[in-house]
């Protein structure tokens, strides 16, 4: 029987990730948070038109700071994960396969997809 080389225990915290790692991991975080947001966000847009009464309290809910950092950082995840989709259709497509294409194309994801938030916010439409 031989001796493995391999570690038994990985350090997650010690390991340093490339960026497209990291973009791996927020793009596969950014879907979760937009599944797990699907009811929230149906059970509010069926309140808010209920009526006027429901209009009003879905606006006072949404008018909450901490419901607008939700909405943030859902804006976010959905431009971040349209971003990193592309890039990921791109990749199965052949393109952009060498390193450093790929490590520009991930920076890019990443870049866009808090540019795009950026240009959202910035337009109002969350003001």
């Amino acid at each position: 029987m031989t001796q493995s080389t391999r570690p038994i225990h990985l350090d997650l915290w010690r390991i340093r990730l490339p960026i497209g790692g990291w973009v791996s991991i927020l793009h596969r975080l950014s879907g979760v948070l937009l599944v797990v947001a699907i009811p929230a966000g149906a059970i509010v847009l069926g309140h808010a038109l209920s009526g006027p009464e429901g209009f009003a309290a879905s606006a006072a809910l949404l008018g909450h700071p901490l419901v607008r950092l939700v909405v943030v950082v859902l804006v976010w995840g959905l431009l971040h994960h349209l971003a990193a989709g592309v890039r990921y259709l791109l990749l199965d497509l052949g393109l952009g396969l060498e390193r450093r294409s790929a490590r520009r194309s991930a920076w890019l994801a990443l870049g866009a997809g808090l540019i795009a938030t950026a240009l959202v916010l910035g337009v109002g439409v969350l003001a």
